[in-house]
């Protein structure tokens, strides 16, 4: 699901600037963008977002504001500086040179003056980091929220274009089960034909094979399948991969079913279920 929040934190001087970026992916894949100082702790905004988001591509990005303790710094290195000086002022007598060193002499001289990366207290800073993060993380639920709403509507509209197809199959079971049996007598009769056989027996024969082609099992199975998805989809839990694999079950059943009753009428209510399951399953991808 596509979402965006902003979060921050500060004190005293210095403040903390997160940004969360949510787009759809049937996997939580995260990209964490830290100043160079905090690298360490990528992993630990990781675990954050994973227990926040359950699916998605997350771009989380982090920006330190104000007066910042980090910052390289310069530092002269005293000991290399008197050093340098004491041979230089040695070179002068030495060689009865009649300049005076200037500090352009000093600091044309490598190591007196360097940059120094300064260490930052990681323990303190996180305190920071991870407000930040979490006020991110809350604002942009809020816009996933929305989509969500807009998605479970969409998606129960479906789920009733579903169900309804299902119901229309279920109303002519009983009619195509007597056309089933009737179809099934005369095509026994004309290949027997001339033979005398116990019609008992041929009855009992015609009824097995026609029950083969009862498809009251899969229409059951179909109707407790749409009763858990309705239910996943008002859950407060992560449900996309629950409701992708119901998806799978929905067409395992109706390609069983549309296997079994050999008529141009299932055969065209199985190739509109199979749409409605294709529009269901595209949506059910944006689902965390």
């Amino acid at each position: 699901m596509t979402g965006f929040g902003r979060g921050e934190a500060a004190e005293d001087e210095r403040s903390w600037v997160a940004e969360v970026r949510t787009v759809n992916h049937r996997f939580l894949d995260q990209r964490v963008i830290l100043p160079r100082s905090f690298a360490a702790l990528e992993e630990a905004v990781k675990k954050i977002v994973a227990a926040a988001l359950d699916r998605g591509r997350v771009d989380i990005t982090f920006s330190l504001h104000g007066v910042s303790t980090i910052e390289p710094q310069l530092v002269i290195n005293e000991s290399v500086a008197r050093q340098y000086h004491r041979c230089l002022q040695q070179l002068v007598e030495d060689y009865a040179l009649e300049r005076t060193l200037t500090l352009r002499d000093m600091l044309t001289q490598r190591d007196i003056v360097s940059l120094e990366e300064q260490r930052p207290d990681m323990e303190a800073e996180w305190k920071l980091i991870s407000r930040a993060l979490a006020a991110a993380l809350k604002d942009c639920d809020i816009m996933r929220e929305k989509e969500g709403q807009a998605l479970q509507e969409d998606l129960l509209n479906r789920l009733g274009k579903f169900e309804g197809i299902v119901d229309q199959i279920e109303n002519q079971l009983p009619e195509l089960q007597r056309q089933r049996q009737t179809d099934l007598k005369l095509r026994v009769n004309k290949l027997l034909e001339g033979l005398d056989l116990d019609p008992v027996r041929l009855a009992q024969e015609t009824a097995i094979m026609a029950d083969k082609s009862d498809v009251t099992e899969e229409i059951t199975r179909l109707g407790s399948h749409i009763a858990q998805f309705r239910a996943f989809l008002v859950s407060d839990e992560p449900v996309g991969r629950r409701l992708d694999f119901l998806l799978q079950e929905f067409l395992r059943e109706v390609n069983t079913l549309s296997s079994k009753i050999a008529s141009a009428t299932i055969a065209h209510l199985g190739v509109e279920m199979k749409n409605e399951i294709e529009k269901l399953r595209e949506q059910v991808q944006n689902i965390e």
